[in-house]
């Protein structure tokens, strides 16, 4: 499984309208609205990286208010809880 997170920057009057229907393209798992210099990251997960392009290039760019987008591929996925294991020294709690 491949995942990326694609920053988009949008058309301040059409945000919620461009995550509504980003949210609906195939391998798009998430969108979210965030702070900062982006409106949008969606999260992209497919199965190989032949797939990006189209879900990046040839669907999520073309969503109306979409003026650009970033991509950031994934190396490596760390939970809570795995974190919170290798971090584990051992120590009681009292």
């Amino acid at each position: 499984m491949v995942t990326a997170f694609v920053l988009l920057e949008v058309a301040p009057d059409r945000i919620p309208e461009t995550a509504a229907e980003a949210a609906t393209v195939a391998g798009v798992r998430e969108v979210h609205s965030v702070t900062g210099d982006v409106d949008l990251i969606a999260v992209v997960q497919v199965g190989a990286h032949d797939e990006l392009a189209e879900v990046i290039t040839n669907h999520l760019s073309k969503v109306p208010g979409v003026r650009g987008t970033r991509t950031y591929l994934a190396f490596r996925q760390y939970s809570g809880t795995e974190l919170e294991t290798a971090f584990d020294l051992g120590l009681d709690g009292d």
